[in-house]
């Protein structure tokens, strides 16, 4: 499996590539890769002659340094994993922080038309504009036809929509369904961190969103927000960050249900110091 850490060097694969008329799939992880990555990495093989899976964790959308130092880096295992998908049809482009940023590691700014603003927005301060940063460089230098994104982070599979919507960047944006471990818990790289009490824990985030969907059918967005709430608040180790009902598009909180719109309930949880966010549809 050919693995690059240069921008040069993927770019001239790439073009030999599109030479050949191949297409190209991109699924652009930060590593610590988990059956969610293979399952986005299959569906874009599905649908792509090659597919690039990049591996980078990205400085600018950490607002907390410490969760940066933590974040599992295990390029080695992620190649092994990925040669257990394909050996022939995946690249992987592990770059640098120098090698994406040039010694300048700063965001660009950018306007989502607000759907920065809401939920995750409020609680990580300059997220999305890391995250469209890397992103837009990603689709820069891979120009990839297709590009693969999970709905565990439903609101920046969103806001990337919009990044390519607002930049009139010629790639498809393909959202995945969110993968479960057996006992409903959103597959995540940082599940790997959790203690085992708080991983024994963790899956009643799941019970609580499939409850939530049930009560969203007869009763008031409030109603349910009070109700996840209280069960969060007699919960002996999980701690709630955040339950919001929201429409799909604008992503903002629903004040009176509307039969013309969708909706999602999204939920951010503290197991320790352990983050972890998940989101259900409603309707």
């Amino acid at each position: 499996m050919e693995v690059y850490s240069d921008k040069q060097q993927i770019t001239i694969a790439i073009d030999g590539l599109k030479a050949n008329k191949l297409t190209i799939g991109m699924v652009p992880t930060m590593g610590a890769l988990h059956q969610g990555h293979l399952q986005l990495v299959k569906k874009a093989l599905a649908n792509n002659d090659k597919v690039i899976v990049s591996v980078f964790v990205n400085p600018t959308q950490f607002d907390n340094k410490d969760d940066l130092a933590k974040y599992p880096r295990t390029l080695d295992s992620d190649v092994e994993l990925l040669k257990t998908v394909s050996k022939t049809d995946i690249l992987v482009y592990a770059p640098t922080v120098d090698d994406i940023y040039g010694g300048n590691t700063i965001s660009q700014e950018f306007d989502f038309d607000g759907l920065e603003f809401e939920m995750e927005g409020k609680f990580r301060h300059g997220h999305f504009d890391g995250v469209g940063t890397i992103v837009k460089r990603f689709f820069d230098i891979v120009k990839p036809h297709k590009a693969y994104f999970g709905e565990k982070d439903f609101q920046q599979l969103t806001i990337i929509k919009k990044l390519v919507e607002k930049y009139h960047i010629p790639v498809k944006i393909v959202g995945c369904k969110i993968h479960r471990e057996a006992n409903g818990l959103a597959m995540s790289s940082r599940n790997t961190r959790l203690k085992p009490e708080y991983r024994t824990a963790a899956p009643f985030i799941y019970k609580t969103l499939k409850t939530a969907k049930e009560k969203f059918g007869t009763k008031s967005a409030n109603k349910v927000l009070e109700w996840v709430e209280n069960q969060f608040a007699k919960h002996d180790i999980l701690e709630l960050e955040y339950f919001i009902i929201a429409d799909t598009k604008t992503l903002k909180p629903v004040k009176r249900k509307s039969n013309k719109k969708t909706y999602r309930a999204f939920i951010a949880v503290y197991a320790d110091d352990i983050r972890l966010i998940d989101n259900i549809a409603l309707n």
